[in-house]
């Protein structure tokens, strides 16, 4: 496996984790509980071995930050995250939104990321320089379009303080120029690459985030406009913004910015 370039890394990791999560999507759950109402199954930490495995295989010397398992491999600048799978109360209540999130990155950015849709076999794949969907064998290139006009919004935050995505979703302004969804998975960040959302706005941190790596990699390399929630780089200040072009974003800004001080 030492042969394969890391985007095949990247996808053959991301879809062995997403053959166990479908092989488990559907049967009864058991549930592990990290924190609040955050738990783990055993689909996630399985999941999370077959994909540590292939990238074992083929990228011995790199180093892992995986959700379940924390830390390993080695000491370099190259660094895979992992999120066997994002979506884990939808898989529990067979909700069929998720995604299972592998990328590639190092002090430059994403160099090679995927994100697997186990439930309709997809794979969004990028190689740092460009991104295709994967499906049936065959690759198309990821187009972003804005002509939906829905925006996913990312409800999950801290509760001891104000989170942009509630207000979001209940500000007239932003519905009366979107159409809000809450998909509580990062695939929607793969739907945005693709032309399926306008856009997806979430608040928090994005620093070395497993949950986040893969879907704004892809978003990069497919040409959305990636930012802050005040349009400076990701990684930097609150949030996230991916668009599908210069106008979305332009606007998303404008309807975003009264809640920060809020």
């Amino acid at each position: 496996m030492n042969s394969l370039g890391d985007a095949e890394v990247a996808w053959a990791a991301a879809e062995a984790g997403a053959k166990v999560v479908r092989a488990a999507y559907g049967r009864p759950v058991t549930r592990h509980a990290k924190s609040g109402l955050d738990f783990a199954t055993d689909a996630d930490l399985d999941a999370e071995r077959a994909i540590l495995a292939v990238i074992a295989a083929a990228r011995p010397g790199d180093a892992v930050l995986g959700e379940e398992t924390g830390e390993t491999g080695g000491p370099g600048t190259r660094r895979w995250l992992v999120d066997p799978l994002c979506g884990t109360v939808n898989f529990a209540a067979q909700t069929p939104l998720l995604a299972v999130n592998v990328a590639l990155v190092d002090e430059t950015g994403a160099l090679a990321c995927a994100v697997a849709d186990p439930i309709a076999r997809e794979l969004f794949w990028s190689d740092g320089t460009g991104a295709s969907l994967r499906h049936d064998g065959v690759d198309a290139p990821l187009c972003p379009s804005a002509g939906s006009r829905l925006v996913d919004v990312n409800c999950d935050g801290p509760l001891d303080r104000p989170f942009v995505g509630p207000q979001l979703l209940g500000d007239p302004a932003f519905r009366a120029d979107f159409g809000p969804r809450v998909l509580s998975t990062t695939l929607a960040l793969a739907w945005v690459a693709a032309g399926r959302r306008a856009a997806y706005v979430s608040d928090g941190a994005f620093v070395d985030n497993v949950h986040f790596a893969a879907g704004i990699g892809l978003c990069q390399a497919a040409g959305c406009v990636v930012t802050n929630l005040t349009g400076g780089a990701v990684g930097t200040g609150r949030g996230l913004i991916a668009a599908a072009d210069e106008p979305t974003h332009r606007r998303l800004l404008d309807l975003v910015r009264p809640h920060l001080s809020s």
